[in-house]
């Protein structure tokens, strides 16, 4: 189901730190996936359902695939601000657009897509979406518009 509203998504703001960069001060590529992990965390910690819940109800979320584009660089000590914008909201799976901006200047660094699937933590076997988180999404209007 796509997105049809200009709400603007979900943003998590952090710093880039040392630990974020490589030897030039450029932040190292794969942390933007980091980064956009952690926003899609605070998007669900925001609609009121922590990662640590969701495991105690036998439920996590596994990145299936993933696209990213590098545009621009961070550097260390940019403050960043990642969204997080489910734009498909399926059964057992959710589609997120993320875009990583420097705070500062807004400029576009990264962004990517993301399939996110609903499993069983004991199993890793798929497992729908449960009705409250769904409705959370469907209800949130920086992301999707409803069913």
């Amino acid at each position: 189901m796509p997105a049809q509203n200009a709400v603007p998504p979900f943003a998590h703001r952090c710093r880039v730190y040392y630990e974020d960069t490589d030897a030039g001060g450029i932040v190292y590529y794969v942390n933007y996936l980091k980064f956009m992990e952690r926003a899609r965390t605070e998007r669900l910690r925001a609609l009121g359902f922590s990662q640590s819940e969701l495991v105690g109800e036998n439920l996590l979320f596994v990145v299936h695939s993933t696209q990213a584009r590098y545009l621009a660089p961070a550097r260390l000590d940019d403050e960043l601000e990642v969204t997080a914008h489910v734009v498909e909201l399926n059964r057992a799976s959710l589609r997120f657009m993320q875009q990583v901006r420097r705070a500062s200047d807004n400029a576009l660094l990264c962004e990517g897509q993301f399939l996110v699937a609903c499993v069983r933590a004991d199993s890793l076997k798929p497992r729908g979406i449960p009705q409250a988180l769904r409705a959370a999404f469907a209800n949130d209007p920086s992301s999707l518009s409803g069913e």
